[in-house]
């Protein structure tokens, strides 16, 4: 890599000055709903994805072990133009050594649909040099409504058992909830994922149990609680992208059922 190819720095959601390429045509992504958001924004521009990228179905890009634990020198080797990444996701210290060894590293940290929505148009028109994509705006729309009417309900949302843990404050997923009618109960915890006791949590009548990343189902979780349970997908609560689209219709009649 050298230096003529750069032609500006622009600033990742952390604020840090990523050198990016006046063209970019190899990325790597180290996060599921990133990784998705660029393969049905621009088909080929992926040339590296973590184990755990399951979306869309049938990506054939090399595969550089998971989201907590990437292959460094993997990476390095497929020569991408950009890494993409994730604040909560990745571990700073592989990103580190993804910087230390000349890539460019882009990180994303939204904490609300509003902030993933602006989040994911500079990713793709910054750090991919990519027009915005039909589903961005589409997913804008789909966001754009208030609330729904009525009452408002209070949830419980555990993503592991052994230890139990949920979301707490400051959170995509609390926010998606709160834009449906449904308030975290652990919106003011001291930590965004704390650890919880079932017997003793704070008062709740709904408990929303997502598929990941603990593998929450029917027959494994619903159990553990007196307050009705919904089991949700995972992708759709907690992954910012192309999900988002269909994302509110489909979790709001997730949750009225």
């Amino acid at each position: 890599m050298t230096a003529q190819r750069w032609t500006r720095r622009e600033a990742d959601d952390l604020g840090l000055a990523v050198a990016v390429p006046a063209r970019v045509a190899r990325v790597v992504s180290l996060v599921p709903s990133l990784t998705e958001s660029v393969a049905h924004s621009a088909p080929g521009l992926l040339v590296g994805a973590t184990d755990w990228c399951s979306q869309p179905p049938g990506l054939a890009v090399a595969r550089v072990r998971g989201t907590k634990n990437p292959d460094v020198d993997a990476i390095v080797a497929l020569a991408p133009d950009v890494v993409l990444a994730n604040a909560e996701e990745n571990r700073a210290p592989d990103l580190d050594a993804l910087r230390a060894a000349g890539v460019a590293v882009w990180v994303t940290a939204p904490t609300t649909v509003d902030g993933a929505l602006r989040s994911l148009d500079r990713m793709l028109r910054l750090a991919c040099r990519l027009d915005r994509p039909a589903w961005w705006d589409q997913a804008r729309v789909a966001w754009s409504a208030p609330p729904p009417a009525g009452p408002r309900r209070r949830a419980l949302v555990p993503i592991w058992r052994r230890p139990w843990m949920a979301v707490g404050r400051d959170t995509f997923t609390g926010d998606v909830l709160r834009r449906l009618g449904v308030d975290n109960v652990l919106a003011d915890a001291d930590q965004r994922y704390p650890r919880f006791d079932p017997a003793t949590v704070a008062p709740h009548d709904l408990v929303v149990l997502p598929d990941e990343p603990y593998a929450f189902s029917p027959a494994d979780g619903p159990e553990a609680f007196t307050a009705p349970a919904v089991c949700v997908s995972g992708r759709l609560l907690t992954w910012y992208g192309p999900s988002l689209v269909a994302a509110r219709t489909e979790l709001a009649a997730a949750l009225a059922g």
